[in-house]
């Protein structure tokens, strides 16, 4: 990508008024700027649960993997984001007003596909609904209760129960009862607390 086009894209991204949006677009950016270096990045947590509900939850920063076998020297990184005007590194920088983290490589145990998200600068892939949830339910009791993970979870359990975000319950189960986890009594009081509230049939609900 030529300098004038990562110019233009920065100045759209920093006017950008949405939040969510905002993270989106930026996502795109970095992910086309690796890609061109052999690289390929994943949004994670919770900045990849706001994509997936559509900003009903806010992370408030983008925090982002890699799913190569390696990723950049810590160089051609600082090389990639001076072309943004960034500020920091060699894994955190600040950005368009933003907090961008480079979190290292992901984590996923789901079998089911990185969800890709079209954006401006190219499509942005996203972590797998299955492990997100999972994840965030165990980080919203463990190592101590963290309400603002147990509504990011809560958050993914209601696009997911309502069709907008197509979940695999099966694979939830399966990721959760790994020895990683072990919180599959965790997951399933959650979806069905979300179920019984927004009056929706959960899948969990037969056990």
């Amino acid at each position: 990508m030529d300098a004038q086009k990562i110019q233009t894209a920065m100045a759209d991204i920093s006017t950008e008024q949405d939040p969510t949006i905002k993270s989106l677009k930026l996502a795109s950016l970095c992910s086309a700027l690796w890609a061109e270096r052999g690289i390929e990045l994943v949004v994670v947590g919770g900045s990849a649960i706001e994509i997936l509900t559509e900003g009903a939850y806010a992370s408030g920063d983008l925090d982002m993997c890699h799913v190569t076998a390696a990723t950049l020297p810590v160089r051609e990184r600082q090389e990639i984001m001076g072309q943004l005007g960034a500020k920091g590194g060699p894994r955190n920088w600040q950005v368009a007003g933003m907090y961008f983290d480079l979190l290292g490589p992901a984590e996923s145990f789901a079998r089911t596909p990185y969800r890709r998200v079209e954006a401006p600068y190219g499509d942005v892939l996203v972590m797998k609904p299955e492990d997100l949830l999972v994840e965030r339910v165990l980080i919203s009791v463990y190592p101590e209760k963290h309400p603002p993970a147990r509504e990011c979870a809560r958050e993914l359990a209601i696009v997911a129960l309502t069709g907008a975000v197509n979940m695999n319950w099966n694979e939830v189960l399966r990721v959760a009862n790994l020895p990683e986890y072990r919180n599959v009594d965790l997951c399933k009081a959650l979806v069905n607390e979300v179920a019984n509230e927004h009056k929706i049939n959960s899948p969990f609900h037969s056990d």
